[in-house]
């Protein structure tokens, strides 16, 4: 499913990836596990096309996705869920979810998904008109994956 080889990213003149590759196959869960500093989010944010790769390969299902823009790589399937939740704090619960959704045209689907979310995460249900701001920081959390869902990805990156 996920093919990356020979990555290298730089913050300016910071070598941050010197190298990396790993593949994921469809329905593998695999972890990057390593110090702060280490190049977790780094490697995330270059397979989501937040953060430019200088060298290598990011292939998502046999397509070289290593020079595309972020939201054509959503598109195709690949959703990150970002460090520090990062919702949308003036939007509500539902909204911050119809948000994930926001790629989709399949309302009888929504629908669905939207139950199904709110029987993965029951407290979502009891705030759906609170502000995302104003919910804890375990309630924003739970909004953060929920709303990642929503999208239906192929690929959920879990930073």
């Amino acid at each position: 499913m996920l093919k990356v080889s020979d990555l290298h990213v730089y913050y300016g003149a910071i070598h941050a990836l010197k190298g990396i590759g790993f593949h994921i196959d469809e329905g593998e869960i695999v972890a990057l596990i390593g110090a702060n500093g280490a190049g977790k989010s780094t490697t995330l944010n270059a397979i989501s096309g937040l953060q430019r790769a200088r060298n290598g390969h990011i292939l998502f299902r046999n397509e070289d996705i290593t020079e595309i823009p972020p939201q054509q790589i959503v598109r195709k399937g690949i959703i990150q869920v970002p460090e520090g939740r990062k919702i949308f704090a003036t939007l509500t619960v539902m909204e911050n979810l119809e948000m994930g959704a926001f790629t989709r045209n399949d309302r009888a689907q929504f629908q669905k998904d939207i139950e199904s979310t709110f029987t993965r995460f029951p407290r979502l249900k009891e705030r759906i008109k609170q502000l995302g701001g104003t919910l804890s920081g375990g309630e924003q959390q739970m909004l953060a994956i929920a709303r990642g869902l929503m999208a239906h990805p192929s690929l959920l990156l879990l930073d």
